[in-house]
């Protein structure tokens, strides 16, 4: 069996396809970091992202929504100046707005995991080319975390956010990690 083919050949792909990719995050502060990192990734690959992860971790205090939601002109200005993450003014910006929608909502974790009724949704596809970019699914929550004040959250940005937190497991069915997702769901 071989992995997804997207996953590589860096070594950091491996492992993050092998470590994260798929598996059920239940952890609301923790889905939020996902969301924002998926929303830097846009334009780009996640493997850049991947590369900038602990400086980006480092720049954003740990993606703390507590402390982010707070931040102004200054904050922006100084992220603009670290060439450790990805310098995009509107989706540094769009972090800042999406903090305070965060701390809008009482419990993120279930409100984003009713999506799916609380357990991940179970595909087969058994080549990458099958998989799509969207789903009614992921452009109805779009629209719903639009409402919440959210940006940088587009259909594509939020199922690509669906895969990566375990939500939806699309591994395909030659990978070995499909079989470990299904049974975590």
């Amino acid at each position: 069996m071989e992995r997804c083919n997207w996953a590589g050949p860096d070594p950091l792909y491996f492992d993050y396809h092998d470590d994260e990719w798929g598996v059920p995050l239940r952890d609301g502060r923790a889905l939020w970091e996902m969301l924002i990192l998926e929303g830097f990734q846009a334009g780009l690959n996640w493997l850049t992202i991947l590369k900038k992860r602990e400086t980006f971790q480092a720049a954003f205090h740990g993606f703390d929504p507590n402390i982010i939601a707070h931040w102004g002109d200054a904050d922006i200005m100084r992220l603009l100046g670290d060439a450790g993450i990805v310098r995009h003014r509107g989706k540094i910006e769009a972090t800042i707005t999406n903090a305070r929608a965060y701390l809008q909502i009482a419990d993120f974790e279930s409100w984003c995991w009713d999506l799916v009724d609380g357990i991940p949704i179970q595909n087969s596809y058994t080549d990458v080319a099958d998989i799509p970019a969207t789903t009614d699914l992921s452009e109805r929550f779009a629209k719903d975390l639009k409402k919440a004040g959210f940006r940088f959250c587009g259909p594509t940005t939020v199922y690509a956010w669906m895969q990566a937190v375990g939500m939806v497991n699309d591994h395909v069915t030659t990978c070995p990690q499909h079989k470990i997702c299904a049974a975590l769901g």
